[in-house]
């Protein structure tokens, strides 16, 4: 066998796949639609909040103490301060750590990029024995449209006080007409419950900033302790293992496709008879196999780039493990020599890409496998279910990354012994699909099945 042959292979392969306008419009398309979509939605999101809504919220209270709170609870400056207060909580929860969420918050400094201008609603106040048809009948009337009718509240006698012998607030009834949007009504429901609450603590002779102060507790980062002492972030953590089985697959899918499509082509077009008479069967299948594996190094290596450039800018970087990148690698080596020598085999045993198909489904299913099982691995990375996972090939190195990205990193000692079965199970596909691809190269007429593959494999 020579390595300057497997080189040459391996150089036309990269060549042809880096060079192919098809390629870079697919390694440009995910992160083109990405940053689309970063961008626009905010704009979709807000699309019917950039007009400011005004209208009127008509109230029926007859404790007498909600309806003044009510008003100071919806009015522009206060809805302003929650939804502040809103964004604040969700980006501390993605950043897990008070200096990421800084970060994050002055990235997105004006809230009402994302939930649009606050609205501007009057309060009328009902009298308690106002008729309940007929302030029905009103939220329906014409009227102006600047200033139309969104809501009615009638607030529950007891919402303030405990009635005798209770031990449960009351709480109050919302009226709206027809095509309220939600995001008024949320508004409403928001400010109903901060003007009620101020009124139960009024009536107590409290004072709600004190409550308020009193019962805050900050809420400080917690630090995963395993083999490598790392913060935690349960939005973070959450996502990350699927981000990482998702590159796993992503790459993995790149290459041994473009292999077997590839094979294929020119297993059609007779191109195939002409490479073999340079070049031995094994030879061209360890060249395709490493330039395409070079390809989907690169693709890889951008993608990843652009993650770590991502949570730089945020000042997250600390939360990722550096040595998750390493152990990525080694498991997308093992994954992809093993997937591919296989894509690659089916490639060489068939004549066109329909016959294929019925082939490679299988093979997809099985890759497939990890992603659909990244929730209970992920909530679960010490159960028996996902350590037995960790060390059945194919699907060993998957669901170990899934693992290590997790919360509870597994023992060094469960990763290298994936390491070593995932890359003996690679050699021995390898060397089977070898067979089955040599023999295969030249073979034409009926497609094969597995049964067929199987007897090659053992003739060769």
């Amino acid at each position: 066998m020579s390595f300057r042959k497997i080189g040459l292979v391996a150089a036309r392969e990269f060549m042809a796949a880096v060079t192919n306008k098809g390629f870079l419009i697919g390694l440009l398309i995910m992160p083109a639609m990405f940053a689309i979509l970063v961008a626009a939605m905010p704009r979709l999101m807000t699309a019917s909040g950039r007009d400011r809504v005004r209208g009127e919220v008509a109230i029926i209270d007859p404790t007498g103490r909600v309806a003044p709170a009510l008003r100071e609870a919806i009015s522009p400056s206060a809805i302003e301060a929650r939804r502040q207060r809103t964004l604040n909580r969700a980006l501390d929860a993605v950043a897990g750590n008070r200096d990421g969420g800084e970060a994050l918050r002055s990235g997105q400094p004006d809230p009402t990029r994302i939930t649009g201008l606050a609205p501007e609603l009057r309060l009328i106040e009902r009298p308690a024995g106002a008729d309940l048809a007929a302030e029905k009948r009103w939220l329906t009337a014409p009227s102006a449209a600047d200033l139309r009718p969104l809501a009615l509240v009638v607030v529950k006698p007891d919402a303030v006080q405990l009635a005798p012998g209770q031990k449960v607030y009351g709480s109050y009834d919302l009226f709206v007409p027809p095509n309220t949007g939600e995001r008024i009504e949320n508004e409403v429901r928001d400010g109903l419950r901060e003007a009620i609450v101020t009124a139960r603590l009024a009536a107590r002779q409290l004072n709600a900033a004190e409550v308020e102060a009193m019962t805050a507790v900050a809420q400080v980062p917690s630090m995963t302790v395993g083999a490598v002492e790392r913060q935690t972030s349960i939005g973070f953590n959450r996502f990350l293992p699927f981000v990482f089985v998702g590159l796993l697959v992503f790459g993995v899918m790149i290459g041994a496709q473009t292999l077997m499509t590839s094979t294929v082509e020119e297993k059609s077009s007779r191109v195939i008879e002409v490479l073999l008479s340079a070049v031995s069967p094994l030879e061209l299948m360890a060249g395709k196999v490493l330039g395409q594996m070079a390809v989907s190094l690169l693709v890889l290596a951008l993608y990843l780039g652009m993650g770590v450039l991502m949570l730089t800018s945020f000042a997250m970087i600390g939360l990722l493990d550096p040595w998750l990148i390493f152990y990525l690698v080694l498991f997308f080596l093992i994954t992809y020599f093993l997937f591919a020598s296989v894509f690659g085999a089916i490639g060489a045993a068939v004549n066109e890409m329909r016959e294929a198909q019925a082939l490679v489904t299988p093979v997809m299913l099985v890759l497939m496998v990890p992603w659909l099982m990244a929730a209970p691995v992920a909530r679960e990375p010490n159960s028996t279910f996902a350590i037995a996972l960790s060390f059945i090939p194919p699907v060993n190195t998957l669901a170990m990354m899934i693992r290590m990205a997790s919360t509870s990193p597994p023992p060094i000692w469960q990763v290298w012994a994936t390491l070593a079965i995932g890359l003996a199970a690679a050699c021995a596909t390898t060397w089977v699909a070898a067979k089955i691809f040599r023999v295969g190269l030249l073979m034409f007429g009926k497609p094969p099945n597995f049964a067929t593959l199987v007897r090659w494999a053992r003739q060769a």
